[in-house]
């Protein structure tokens, strides 16, 4: 009986083991999956945040550069921590050289150039003004001083604070109204409970100055980044993408989708698309450039606005084109023979002005006096009569649907808002020209044919 027992019980407890190990396996199996397809979307993600960093220093090595830079520039302020007699010099204040390299040293000389002197010069008249009502508030006595102190915080933030809210000022000025409404309240606070407010500033000052410093000397000797040379750069590039895509859109509306591929396929379609939002890109641009020194073929006092007026045209004329590119895509086309009858004269319009532009794009880079854009707007503007006349002769009979014929009306009219466009844009460039005396090169010029069979002038 009792071996039975043992027996019994030793089958028991197998039968247990055997039951919580199926559990156990049926856990796994069902816990596995998730798991496992948990850790391969973060090894996708990881992989996806890498390849998009490698995408970055790609698309602009300046990056990595600058990134590098900005490591240096850390590095060689924080020897004022590491080796002990600089740290014995200025203590604990050597941070605040830290901390100014790491809100000062920006993408760009002019960037880093205009953070530095706001930073500089607010801290030097903050800690100035700081101490003079440091002192005037010593006159009113123990009681007084905290009162007429916490008086004059009020006063200079509340002023400060509302200047920031002026335009002008905000563009170029606002990062040192910040670090003056900082520093002034640090020392005037600071100064109640220390009595050695001058040197709080003077160790204060100093560090700012070679933190910024550190990022100016690094940011202009080591591989500089001009922001006047990339807006200069950013101007022409945006024309270039318009002149492409007029160059391109006459074939590409007047061909049918049974001619050939898909519209879609078309990728210079699509590039004036990043001219229609270049204005914040712009505006930051030429705020940074007012502060670079002359460099290249860049003066100090570089007329920057000017170019700033280019871009608002050119973006103007991107607007057009981004009409005339949905009608690309308009789920009503007119028919063949409607199209036909102006398919000539649109054509002719839309290649004219795209080479005006690219030329124009072409004179700003090069700095040469854009006579080729005014040959080919000249051009561009006799066919614009053309069409009017044609237009106006009556092409369609009383039979024709108006809803076939509107839409090749509509792109017709936006063809010559660009023609008058695209000669805004050539007044401005030779403006621009005048101001900074573009070279002179003259181009080589030789008669052509219109469709009407008048003479035009065109480029051998």
């Amino acid at each position: 009986m009792q071996a039975f027992l043992i027996t019994f019980c030793i089958s028991a407890m197998d039968l247990e083991c055997a039951s919580q190990e199926t559990v156990k396996q049926g856990l796994l199996a069902r816990g596995w999956p998730p798991i496992k397809g948990f850790s391969k979307h973060v090894k996708t993600k990881v992989f996806e945040f890498f390849s998009h960093l490698i995408k970055l220093g790609q698309d602009d090595p300046r990056r990595v550069v600058h990134s590098l830079k900005a490591g240096l520039a850390l590095t060689l302020v924080s020897l004022f921590y590491y080796y002990q007699p600089l740290y014995k010099s200025f203590g604990v204040s050597a941070m605040w050289a830290v901390i100014t390299v790491v809100v000062v040293f920006e993408f760009s000389v002019g960037a880093t150039l205009g953070k530095g002197v706001n930073r500089g010069l607010a801290t030097l008249l903050a800690g100035g003004l700081a101490v003079g009502a440091h002192q005037l508030a010593n006159l009113s006595g123990r009681i007084g001083e905290p009162i007429v102190l916490g008086f004059f915080v009020f006063l200079q933030a509340a002023v400060s604070t509302f200047v920031r809210f002026c335009p002008q000022i905000k563009a170029r000025y606002d990062y040192g109204l910040l670090i003056f409404i900082l520093t002034f309240s640090l020392i005037s606070i600071s100064g109640f409970r220390d009595d050695e407010v001058l040197e709080l500033v003077h160790k204060r000052l100093l560090t700012v100055l070679i933190g910024g410093s550190t990022c100016v000397i690094i940011s202009v000797l080591l591989f500089p980044v001009w922001a006047g040379q990339d807006l200069h750069n950013l101007i022409a590039s945006n024309m270039e993408k318009l002149g492409i895509f007029l160059e391109g859109f006459g074939d590409e509306y007047f061909k049918m989708p049974e001619d050939g591929e898909s519209k879609e396929d078309r990728p210079f379609l699509q590039g004036y698309k990043s001219v229609l939002d270049s204005k914040t890109n712009e505006d930051a641009l030429a705020n940074f450039a007012r502060w670079e020194p002359r460099h290249g073929r860049f003066q100090f006092r570089h007329p920057w606005k000017q170019y700033l007026k280019i871009g608002a045209l050119t973006r103007k004329c991107a607007y057009r084109i981004e009409s005339l590119n949905g009608h690309l895509y308009a789920d009503i086309q007119a028919k063949r023979e409607i199209r036909s009858k102006i398919q000539e004269t649109c054509t002719t319009i839309s290649m004219e002005s795209g080479k005006a532009l690219k030329e124009l794009s072409m004179a700003i880079k090069t700095m040469v006096q854009p006579f080729a854009a005014d040959i080919h707007i000249e051009n561009s503007k006799s066919s614009v009569k053309n069409l009017d006349t044609l237009l106006k002769s009556g092409l369609w009979d009383d039979e024709t649907d108006l809803l076939e014929v509107v839409p090749v009306a509509t792109v017709a009219s936006l063809l010559i808002d660009v023609v008058t466009c695209t000669a805004e844009i050539a007044e401005s460039v030779n403006e621009l020209a005048t101001m900074l005396k573009f070279e002179v090169v003259e181009p080589t010029v030789s008669p052509e044919k219109t469709e009407t069979g008048q003479p035009k002038i065109g480029i051998s």
